[in-house]
């Protein structure tokens, strides 16, 4: 398992730095990786999607572990060095991991295939909300998802009704799947050190998996836009309530259940 010191080193040997602009902050805490290793139990053979890999540490203990890897890799320099040291061993996707907000870009979709997969990586802080929640509602196929991600987010995926962290990925990702906080990781875990706490998070999608609603996003987006409103303004006052459902609540009060009651009208 690679180390602070053997991070840096990597990176010294192609004269690189860690990219603020990409997010890259390093997870080099052994006693962190092996908790986030020990959460996800990849089995032998098993597909294991990973973005951003870095200089590979985690990739490595994957491979180690006998996973058939899809690593992808927004930074030319760091797909570069894992093609250099790894390439042999794995699938190297080069680009963003999302063509846009809910789409999964077409290089890596074609290396997913429909294979049965779960995700298991030391997330870069931007990718993690659209990436989760695409993964959840829009890939059947991905049967887990093990990551570090900003604590903020990691309250906002378990958050409770009458919190100020409920929001449109709550709601997603609490009727789809099961949310587990793991472990807390201190800035210090990561190189270099970013502005805020980590969570390392797994979700087990739900079996059988739901359906959910088809225009349950548009409102609940449409209603979080303006989260202090009334659902009966922030909806429209035409829209059809049923019976029984008060107009006067703010979305923040629903739970997940409701939303699909109040999507589900026709």
């Amino acid at each position: 398992m690679q180390d602070l010191a053997t991070i840096k080193a990597l990176l010294d040997s192609r004269d690189l730095r860690p990219k603020h602009r990409f997010g890259q902050n390093f997870l080099h805490d052994a006693k962190a990786m092996r908790t986030l290793l020990d959460a996800a139990a990849v089995q032998p053979g098993e597909v294991i999607l990973e973005v951003g890999p870095g200089t590979g540490t985690l990739t490595e203990c994957l491979l180690d572990a006998g996973a058939s890897v899809i690593a992808c890799e927004l930074d030319r320099d760091m797909a570069a060095l894992i093609r250099d040291r790894l390439g042999a061993r794995l699938t190297l996707i080069e680009g963003d991991c999302l063509q846009d907000k809910h789409t999964i870009h077409p290089a890596l979709l074609q290396a997913i295939a429909g294979r049965p997969f779960r995700m298991v990586a030391n997330l870069p802080y931007a990718a993690a909300t659209p990436l989760i929640a695409t993964l959840l509602e829009s890939h059947p196929t991905c049967g887990g998802i093990i990551a570090t991600i900003q604590r903020e987010v990691a309250d906002r995926l378990n958050a409770k009704p009458d919190t100020s962290e409920i929001g449109p990925l709550t709601i997603t990702a609490q009727l789809l799947a099961t949310v587990e906080r793991v472990a807390t990781l201190k800035p210090g875990c990561f190189w270099p050190a970013p502005d805020v706490t980590s969570a390392i998070i797994r979700i087990t999608p739900r079996t059988p998996r739901p359906t959910l609603p088809a225009r349950l996003r548009t409102i609940v987006d449409q209603a979080f836009q303006q989260r202090r409103k009334q659902l009966r303004n922030s909806l429209g006052a035409d829209y059809p309530f049923p019976a029984g459902f008060d107009p006067m609540r703010r979305p923040e009060t629903l739970s997940p259940a409701e939303w699909i009651t109040l999507s589900g009208v026709a």
